[in-house]
């Protein structure tokens, strides 16, 4: 489950139960603006994964801050995340595909 736009699995968050993840907020808890959210809602993206620019400087940097990174952890999540996407669109295309030929 997505969770977050730059790759955090809130879960593991203690202020999960309160936030829910920014995915479905208009703000995250800790902030009144998240410069990572605002990027991907301003390209109508899901996650930063899926960006034609991903890893940008601006991740890399929120990923890697000594306060509140990770230690890029959220990079590794956010290329799964695509890949997983990647994947299921796959798999709906040859569905769509073999049930097209079956009604020939």
């Amino acid at each position: 489950m997505i969770e977050s736009r730059c790759g955090r699995i809130c879960a593991d968050c203690g202020y999960f139960e309160k936030c829910g993840g920014c995915v479905g907020r208009d703000k995250p808890v800790w902030a009144a603006r998240c410069p990572i959210k605002s990027c991907c809602e301003e390209k109508k993206l899901l996650h930063c994964g899926q960006c034609e620019v991903f890893p940008c400087r601006k991740l890399v940097k929120f990923a890697k801050d000594k306060d509140y990174g990770d230690g890029g952890l959220r990079l590794d999540q956010c290329r799964e995340w695509k890949d997983t996407n990647e994947q299921e669109e796959v798999k709906v295309v040859k569905n769509e595909d073999e049930t097209e030929r079956s009604d020939a």
